[in-house]
């Protein structure tokens, strides 16, 4: 953030008349301003198609030079710096988006909306990149978190489940037999040592 505090005077708060353009998706306002989420540190056109975000996370900028100078990287989707942003830099973003929201429900669109790309264009970079899916990234994720949950608390199977971003307990534990290679109840077995003070 200490990058942002120094571009105070350059980055506005959003009027009433560019936030309309924002969630319109407003093309006449191209060029006139730029707007950046840092909830994302994404900075975007006016009449970008990503999902609208929040008023109170938007900054506005004259030129995108500007906001890349504060810190936010261009929009995939709306392409706001000029040029594409190199895909390894975007894995990095779309993989912090993951590891910020994996509790939430995250579908393709969800991840794809939330890192201003095309579902297919960010499942295919990212299985390139990565040698997986992005859903399959969220579901190590997921996985990972639940298995420490097993080791340090005494959370119900199912609570742990829901925590991490999966409510259904079956489908929980098929996962994580799939990724773990046993249940859930099995793991916590092997790996709760020392919980109850033993």
């Amino acid at each position: 953030m200490g990058v942002r505090k120094s571009w105070e005077g350059v980055a506005k708060m959003v009027t009433d008349e560019q936030w309309r353009a924002i969630c319109e998706n407003d093309a006449r306002y191209d060029g006139k301003f730029f707007y950046a989420v840092s909830s994302t540190w994404i900075f975007c056109r006016p009449s970008c198609k990503s999902r609208v975000p929040r008023r109170e996370n938007v900054s506005v900028f004259r030129n995108a030079e500007d906001a890349m100078a504060a810190g936010y990287r261009p929009c995939k989707r709306c392409k706001s710096g000029g040029a594409r942003m190199p895909d390894v830099e975007w894995v990095a973003q779309i993989e912090a988006f993951v590891l910020e929201h994996y509790a939430e429900h995250l579908t393709l669109d969800r991840i794809a909306d939330g890192c201003h790309g095309s579902a297919y264009h960010l499942h295919r970079v990212f299985k390139a990149q990565k040698g997986m899916t992005p859903l399959d990234f969220v579901h190590q994720v997921r996985i990972r978190r639940a298995c420490v949950l097993l080791e340090t608390t005494r959370m119900s199977v199912m609570d742990i489940g829901i925590t991490v971003g999966i409510s259904n307990a079956a489908q929980f534990a098929t996962l994580f037999r799939k990724l773990e290679g046993v249940t859930p109840s099995v793991y916590r077995k092997r790996r709760m040592v020392g919980i109850d003070g033993e």
